[in-house]
């Protein structure tokens, strides 16, 4: 797929040549530019949801996109929970989807079920 970027010769802002670089997704080699976060390279990839619930598998993405929310979030070179909204992306960074369905036997929500946050739901504490 290519890149709905505008290319470098068509931008009035004229800047300079683009820098390339290659992320591993899910053992599938991704094309961006350097500058771009992780969700922009996956973005700029025609791919809109990276990750899933804890509770029902639902889909999620880039929601939004200044890292208050968590949705974007994914493993990138073994580290967890990292917002792929905020983070870099770096030549070689090897990032691995998160999340999925509770597996059977194990209640939704439940404290200390694997995946669980300190919430209790999966999903990272938030406070405000």
């Amino acid at each position: 797929m290519t890149s709905r970027r505008i290319p470098a010769g068509a931008d009035p802002v004229r800047p300079g040549p683009d820098q390339l670089l290659t992320i591993w997704v899910d053992g599938e080699a991704i094309t961006g530019t350097a500058g771009q976060t992780i969700a922009g390279v996956l973005l700029g990839a025609g791919r809109r949801q990276w990750r899933t619930t804890h509770h029902d598998g639902a889909p999620r993405g880039v929601f939004c996109g200044i890292g208050v929310c968590f949705d974007c979030v994914v493993e990138v070179n073994g580290l967890r929970d990292v917002r792929a909204c905020l983070r870099r992306a770096q030549d070689g960074d090897v990032v691995v989807r998160q999340g999925g369905p509770v597996a059977v036997g194990e209640r939704a929500g439940e404290a200390g079920a694997p995946g669980a946050g300190p919430d209790g739901h999966g999903e990272p504490e938030v406070t405000r």
